[in-house]
Formats: C-alpha cells, sequence, structure tokens
C-alpha cells in the first residue's frame, strides 16, 4: 500500500530557464525575481554558447538552477538554430531545460518606448512601431515553440514580478537566509535590516556595577534581563511574529531577512535577546546566522546615558 502522503523525489537534473521574448516586454524584471528566488540569472547570453556552459557547470559539479535571458539583440541570435540546440541538449537525462516567451502587444510596447523615450533595438531610425514589428516576426518561432508564454500587455511591474513568483517558486531552491544581529543605537541604526526591534525598554545592565564590564552572553547579564517582568511577554510576542513573517518571507521569493535587535550600546540587552531568539528560531526549524556587531565594543557611560 503506497502512502500518498509522501513527497516526491528530488529532481537531481540540472534545471534551466530559457527567458526570452520581445524587447519591452518585462524580461530583466522576470531575471530579477527568478535571482530572487535562487535561480542564477544571465542576463544577454551569447545562446550558441549554451552546451558550453552546461558543459562547464558539469565539470564542477554545479547543480544551481540557470535563468539565461536572451533576445533579438544578443549575438548569434537565429531563433531556428536556437531551437535545434536546445532540443538536442533536451535529449540528455541529466537536463530539465525550459523556454519562457515574454509576449506584450504592440501598441503597448510602442508606449513603453515613447514613455521611456528609448530606442527599439530593430527600429534604426525607423519609427518605434516598425522595429516591433519586425522583432514580433524575427521572434515567431520561438514563440509558438516556448513551453510558457505570459502576456504582460495588462501587467504592471509588480504583477510580472508575482506572475513569475506564482510560476516558478516551487521548482526554486527554498533556502532562505535569516539573519539575527544586535546592534547599540548609539553607535547607529544598521542599514539594511528588514525588522528592528528596540530593547531600550528592559533594565539596564550597564548600570549594574559587576555586569558593566560582561555582555549579554554572559550567564549573570542573561539572568538580570530575564528578571525584568516586560522581558517574557515582550519577547515571545515577537518569536510568534517572526514565526508568522518568515514563512510568508519564503512564499513571496525573499532571499534574505535581517533582524535587528538593538539597545544603547549594542552590549547586554540587544545581545541577549538575538542569542535567545536565534535558539528559539533554530528550534522551530530555521537555521540563523547571529551577528553581533557592537559586542567588543568599549562600556561608556557617556553612551548609555545614566537613568533618572
Amino acid at each position: 500500500m503506497t502512502d500518498d502522503s509522501q513527497s516526491a523525489p528530488f529532481d537531481e537534473r540540472q534545471r534551466i530557464l530559457l527567458v526570452t521574448g520581445l524587447s519591452g516586454a518585462g524580461k530583466t524584471t522576470a531575471l530579477r525575481v527568478l535571482e530572487d528566488l535562487g535561480w542564477e540569472a544571465i542576463d544577454n547570453f551569447p545562446i550558441r554558447m549554451l552546451g558550453g556552459l552546461v558543459e562547464q557547470a558539469d565539470n564542477i559539479g554545479e547543480r544551481t538552477p540557470l535563468a539565461i535571458g536572451f533576445d533579438s539583440r544578443t549575438r548569434g541570435f537565429v531563433p531556428q538554430d536556437i531551437i535545434e540546440s536546445v532540443k538536442q541538449l533536451s535529449e540528455r537525462d541529466d537536463l530539465l531545460i525550459t523556454t519562457l516567451f515574454l509576449d506584450c502587444a504592440s501598441g503597448e510596447l510602442e508606449r513603453r518606448y515613447n514613455e521611456t523615450r528609448r530606442r527599439h533595438p530593430m527600429a534604426q531610425e525607423r519609427p518605434v512601431r516598425v522595429g516591433i514589428q519586425a522583432e514580433r516576426e524575427l521572434l515567431e518561432p520561438l514563440r509558438r515553440w516556448a513551453d510558457a508564454v505570459i502576456d504582460t500587455s495588462a501587467f504592471a511591474s509588480n504583477q510580472l514580478q508575482q506572475s513569475i513568483r506564482e510560476q516558478f517558486a516551487s521548482s526554486a531552491p527554498q533556502n532562505m537566509s535569516v539573519i539575527i544581529s544586535s546592534f547599540g543605537f548609539a553607535r547607529g541604526t544598521p542599514p539594511l535590516a528588514d525588522l528592528v526591534f528596540d530593547m531600550r525598554f528592559l533594565d539596564n545592565p550597564h548600570w549594574i556595577d559587576e555586569l558593566r564590564e560582561q555582555t549579554g552572553l554572559d550567564e549573570p547579564v542573561g539572568v538580570h534581563i530575564r528578571k525584568d517582568p516586560a522581558f517574557d511577554a515582550a519577547f515571545i510576542q515577537i518569536r510568534d511574529l517572526l514565526l508568522t513573517l518568515l514563512p510568508r518571507y519564503q512564499a513571496q521569493g525573499k532571499s534574505y531577512v535581517n533582524i535587528a535587535f538593538g539597545c544603547t550600546g549594542g552590549r547586554h540587552r540587544s545581545v541577549f535577546t538575538a542569542a535567545q531568539m536565534a535558539h528559539a528560531l533554530q528550534n522551530e526549524g530555521f537555521s540563523p546566522t547571529v551577528l553581533h556587531r557592537n559586542l567588543g565594543s568599549r562600556a561608556a557611560d557617556e553612551i548609555e546615558g545614566r537613568q533618572g
């Protein structure tokens, strides 16, 4: 009797997604989203060299999914030759090659080019609509042959991004990096933090003589912080918030989440809370990286500011 609840076996084939389409239809946007999802994205790749790229990946044992962008501007762009070359590679048992074609209505493409005042690659000195029509005719064999076609005519940039996530997130690497850091507000807020929690509402160990030179990694400091009646309630609420947000960030294709805990000097309350939160998230299946930015800073009354 088989167990239908078991997950499908891991597919060890090298995944390659070829992204092409009409100029201005959103190829660059699509590649950026795929990169956020964990694909290795290469734009304007000389597609005739695809076989060599695959062999190079084989030699180094690299199995990161590849998203390769190309269009009519790519050197050596001959649609029928590309189709034949990809067909040959697709016969290999260790490769899974998919082609995505981004289409768009000619009138919408003309509007986009006129708004940005960019020159269409096939217009030369001719009107934009002439270049669009020439490119459409050139790419028609690729459009008919592609595994998937997305029409971006009615898409704003964020709608295209969401469409790419919905279609390719399930096949992307699911390895979001979680970084937990501690810092001191007196020494500057970290510029790249996604979530910042201010722990200055807790009693400050700096003003306890025997704790001043210790840090949040020392047990006596932790015991002191836990005695503050606000700590446990706040910690549980923050932990539960993170457990709600992190899976949703991952589902949106976010590659990194930076969670920062701050106190005045960055040596006691923020350090202890960050370390405890990392342990709590580990128990829930995450593997956070922990960074203590100001742990080695000198304890200074002028920075801490004496509490009244």
